[in-house]
């Protein structure tokens, strides 16, 4: 699975939802009719914070997909309304929602410098002198620069900026990401 976008914080009272939009494609993949595979974070800390529990009284669970019905543009962030979502509990209750796309539906970049998430998640990460530090576990959207997420040998997390003074070297058919770490980087 591919992630396109997360649902935001709900938008006015008639279950629009902000779209923190994560693909170099807005126009192409949220479009109306456009179908989403919902997942719901297992971490909660997540940019547009926990999803919320359902208002005293509603019971919803997140659907496994969500339509897009329509969305409109404000400020760099889709405003979004999807069938069945029309009113603000409802939409609360959707936020912090990864929206997915399959990612055997979306072809690889042009650019040979670019990766989809999908493709880096399970590679092997080492220095150049063949050092293995870990493999990765997904790739952190952060407004500076793009995150590595790395499982550690032995064991943990770390993450590691996706620049490429430090991540010199993607090699796909390898299955290894080449990384130039500074000191002390592995222990924070």
């Amino acid at each position: 699975m591919l992630v396109v976008g997360q649902i935001g914080k709900p938008h006015g009272i008639r279950g629009e939802v902000s779209v923190v939009v994560r693909t170099d494609e807005p126009e192409e993949r949220f479009t109306a009719g456009s179908v989403f595979i919902t997942e719901v974070p297992r971490d909660r800390r997540v940019s547009a914070g926990p999803a919320a529990a359902p208002a005293p009284g509603a019971r919803y669970e997140v659907p496994r997909q969500l339509v897009l019905e329509s969305i409109r543009w404000h400020q760099g962030r889709g405003i979004a309304v999807f069938e069945g979502v029309h009113d603000r509990n409802v939409a609360e209750a959707l936020k912090g929602v990864f929206l997915q796309v399959d990612s055997a539906d979306v072809a690889p970049p042009e650019d040979p410098e670019e990766f989809h998430d999908h493709q880096l998640v399970g590679l092997r990460v080492e220095s150049a002198d063949g050092t293995e530090h870990g493999t990765v576990q997904r790739i952190e959207h952060a407004p500076a620069s793009d995150l590595i997420v790395l499982a550690k040998k032995g064991g943990g997390t770390a993450l590691i900026p996706f620049v490429t003074a430090i991540v010199p070297t993607v090699d796909l058919r390898g299955g290894r990401i080449v990384v130039d770490l500074p000191e002390g980087l592995l222990d924070l």
